[in-house]
């Protein structure tokens, strides 16, 4: 990430309440031009909120931002001219093939007929679904409706792509595929806001990273800054049993502090900055009667940074929600 990149976001003291429920709390940003700039947190933290702002669906109560020079709020159109947003759920229609999809919106956005043809060929081919162009969308697989919803917000190339979380819900392959596409973006020369809750996403993609809570920006830097930051070492223990992963939990918390499970049920990790503290964490389970088939102490996981900045994993929301009825209120 270049140390003085133009900012192609520049937010202060954003706010945003739905009712008695605060979304965004004086947030603050800078996302250089160029980049993937990642926003990470989990539900519920105000990740849509801020990217509904940005995109000027929703006015900000208070605060400012500027997106690609332009005030959010009164030169919304500008802003609008310059950006695409690639929301949860697809914005195609899937009624329409592939190819009438990726037409249309081409003909809306003002291309001729013959250049929304050949614009739409052209990404078909270039996402990989050029096969199943003439099918209709709701026969599509999940990571076919979302290549096709990515392919439909460049069909105008923007300068500025917001991504709310690409990747929910798609298998493997699909998410790397999707990755894939954000990187040939922005070697292309697009700037992307990511937005996501996955953190091997932003792990993977992102340049530069900001870490919201409860609606504000509690860290911000690259991803190897943030693992720094909260220590220069992680114990990783896998268990002969999987069961004792509650007993080992605990040992490790007393010992060591806050506690990351894995996916894995057998595996479990905790931030160490001392490698003396860690070798006493694992005499400390095998004094209990732990076994263990593995440990190891390695750089800090984004998941663990998160559980050091925050209290809590990042699949554990904040806090309830705004309701949908408040947030198209």
């Amino acid at each position: 990430m270049a140390l003085h990149a133009p900012l192609a976001v520049e937010a202060t003291a954003l706010t945003k309440s739905y009712g008695t429920t605060t979304a965004v709390a004086g947030l603050d940003l800078a996302v250089p031009a160029g980049t993937v700039y990642g926003v990470l947190g989990p539900n519920g933290a105000g990740k849509t909120t801020t990217i509904r702002m940005l995109a000027t669906l929703i006015r900000p109560d208070s605060g400012s931002a500027r997106v690609l020079g332009h005030d959010v709020v009164t030169e919304a159109d500008a802003v609008r001219a310059q950006v695409s947003l690639t929301g949860q759920l697809a914005s195609v229609d899937e009624e329409l093939t592939g190819r009438e999809n990726l037409v249309l919106l081409g003909r809306l956005l003002g291309l001729s007929r013959a250049g929304a043809r050949a614009r739409a060929d052209e990404l078909l081919e270039a996402f990989g679904i050029a096969a199943a162009a003439g099918k209709l969308v709701k026969h599509y697989s999940g990571g076919m409706r979302r290549r096709l919803d990515i392919a439909a917000s460049i069909v105008v190339t923007p300068r500025l792509m917001f991504l709310d979380e690409p990747t929910t819900g798609l298998d493997p392959r699909s998410r790397n595929q999707v990755w894939e596409i954000a990187r040939a973006l922005v070697a292309g020369g697009t700037t992307i806001l990511l937005c996501t809750q996955y953190l091997e996403e932003a792990d993977q993609l992102a340049d530069g990273i900001a870490v919201i809570d409860r609606g504000r920006v509690i860290a911000e830097g690259t991803p190897a800054q943030l693992k720094a930051s909260v220590g220069t070492g992680a114990l990783h223990v896998r268990l002969l049993d999987p069961d004792r992963r509650p007993d080992a939990a605990d040992v490790l918390e007393r010992a060591l502090g806050p506690v990351s499970l894995e996916p894995d049920p057998a595996v479990l990790a905790a931030t160490c900055p001392d490698p003396a503290r860690a070798a006493t964490a694992v005499a400390e389970l095998a004094r209990t009667g732990i076994g263990l088939a593995h440990f190891s102490l390695d750089q800090p996981s984004l998941d663990e940074v998160f559980l050091a900045l925050t209290g809590r994993g990042a699949e554990e929301p904040p806090g309830p929600a705004p309701t949908l009825e408040e947030q198209t209120s």
